[in-house]
């Protein structure tokens, strides 16, 4: 059994634990649940050597584990999947699987028997991915997919899940889900941390919900409901708007769409003699959202490189309101281009600035925020009160929980650092919006506000392009639906006209353009 006594951890004035006491045994799932900020990443945290609590203790069969020792945990048989990934992105997949398994003083290297392993493990979990791939160069969802097989790979006994099947598609994650129970009737403990109620009912025995640090309730799955779980995590009764919470597939219709905003014709996109992009064609008007559904890996990351600037075509054009765009970021920033990013802590924000810093980030040489800002290119000072002013009025908008607005913006938690970049990009009224994964990993109540605030752009006029693997959030919010594989587009029609199914097929590569 893993036992967690009694776990008190403060960060100044801010209790993030207090006073937590949990059990897993071997052969049981403990999910964990709670808002954003609640303390789920802390206790883990701590749980897994990464920080020392200011009190209690952490048991595994019966042994007391040395407090903030990661080496402790693993040879305990405790592993985790982070969501926010801890991979060097310049090796390749094999090699960072490897990495701590070897010594340096080892005559010669076992390449080839971690190879057949990972490719074992890759095919019983469904996680597909090549072992010789670079990290920097696949998706989200691939690289959770290698974080998963890491932990795999140590042979644990007690598995900490942070949001496992956030980038999975539905049929990825009741492969994740087949696996993970086989895993339990070996005799594996696991604790499942995830926003999804209904996989959080699906998969686990127990619920353990947090709330601003403290432990407020404890389920048997079996006796638990979506709204009792919710009412505990929030402290009420709230409506969940969101399709992608609810579990739902309920879209709300906004003002007709009027003219085109953005015009993809005939692009592709090639690295490395690899193709990216290949044909792709496409039409988003004002007033719109135009989801793109798919399996991670399949072209999504290259076609958001695109449409803000990072990636220039290799052939076919693309224009914004009717006028090519210059393929650099500051051209589309200019044209009120406003950027999601998937991986918001590594593309979204610079994670070591402070709110002030990253509120104005792509925009520093605006007057408003800048003085003098054409006398020197090298002389640039900037208005720290404006600054400030700019930050605290995206917190006050945009519900933002913070200490300082001087602290760096790592040290919010991962749905906070989200609603930050949301408000940073929605406060002038972009005329377009790429929002790529825009609710990964975020709880229900978060999700339910991000996706009203990129209803309210819609219906303010804006087009919005969503990047999306979670089909719920698709059908909540498209008006429109397109399906990317293999770095085509295909199926683009009304939403009204895709069925889950249809989606399902498309996404397989079994449906014709």
């Amino acid at each position: 059994m893993l036992q967690l006594s009694n776990i008190c951890k403060r960060f100044g004035d801010l209790v993030a634990n207090d006073q937590i006491s949990l059990q897993l045994a071997r052969g049981e799932v403990l999910a964990l649940l709670g808002e954003n900020g609640a303390g789920k990443s802390t206790l883990m945290s701590i749980l897994f050597g990464h920080y020392v609590a200011d009190s209690g203790t952490v048991e595994i069969d019966g042994v007391k584990l040395a407090a903030g020792d990661t080496r402790a945990a693993l040879a305990a048989g405790v592993g985790m999947v982070h969501q926010h990934f801890s991979l060097a992105e310049n090796l390749s997949v094999l090699d960072n699987v490897m990495l701590g398994h070897e010594s340096l003083w080892r005559w010669r290297s076992q390449r080839t028997d971690f190879h057949a392993r990972l490719r074992a493990l890759s095919d019983e979990f469904g996680l597909s991915v090549n072992p010789q791939a670079i990290v920097r160069e696949l998706s989200v969802g691939e690289r959770q997919r290698v974080e998963i097989l890491k932990a795999l790979m140590r042979g644990v006994r007690y598995l900490i899940l942070d949001e496992p099947t956030s980038v999975l598609t539905p049929a990825e994650i009741e492969q994740l889900f087949q696996t993970l129970r086989r895993f339990i009737a070996k005799g594996l403990g696991v604790i499942f941390i995830s926003h999804k109620l209904g996989e959080v009912l699906s998969i686990s025995h127990r619920i353990a919900v947090l709330r601003a640090g403290k432990l407020v309730a404890e389920f048997e799955s079996s006796k638990a409901s979506p709204s009792s779980l919710a009412q505990a995590m929030m402290g009420e009764e709230r409506s969940i708007n969101s399709g992608s919470a609810a579990g739902q597939n309920t879209r709300e219709l906004g003002p007709a769409p009027t003219g085109s905003a953005l015009r993809v014709y005939h692009v592709s996109v090639s690295r490395q003699r690899r193709a990216l992009l290949s044909k792709v064609d496409f039409d988003v008007r004002r007033g719109q959202v135009f989801a793109v559904a798919g399996v991670a890996g399949n072209g999504q990351q290259a076609l958001a490189q695109l449409l803000s600037g990072e990636l220039t075509p290799d052939r076919g054009t693309i224009e914004l309101f009717g006028r090519p765009i210059t393929y650099r970021p500051r051209a589309w920033i200019a044209a009120q281009v406003a950027r999601i990013p998937e991986d918001r802590l590594a593309l979204g924000v610079v994670a070591d600035a402070d709110l002030c810093e990253n509120a104005i980030i792509d925009r520093y040489l605006d007057p408003k925020f800048c003085r003098w800002p054409g006398a020197r290119r090298w002389l640039h000072v900037l208005n720290r009160r404006a600054m400030r002013a700019q930050a605290r009025s995206i917190t006050e908008r945009f519900d933002v929980r913070f200490r300082k607005l001087d602290a760096p913006i790592r040290n919010l938690s991962g749905g906070n650092i989200q609603k930050f970049i949301l408000g940073r990009e929605l406060a002038d009224a972009p005329a377009l919006v790429i929002a790529n994964q825009p609710t990964w990993g975020l709880d229900i109540g978060a999700v339910s506000f991000v996706h009203q605030q990129l209803r309210q752009a819609r219906n303010a006029g804006a087009a919005i392009v969503l990047i999306s693997e979670d089909l719920d959030e698709v059908f909540s919010l498209a008006d429109r639906i397109a399906v990317m594989f293999q770095g085509r587009l295909v199926g683009a029609r009304d939403a009204a006209n895709w069925s889950r199914e249809k989606i399902g097929l498309a996404m397989a590569g079994q449906m014709g353009a």
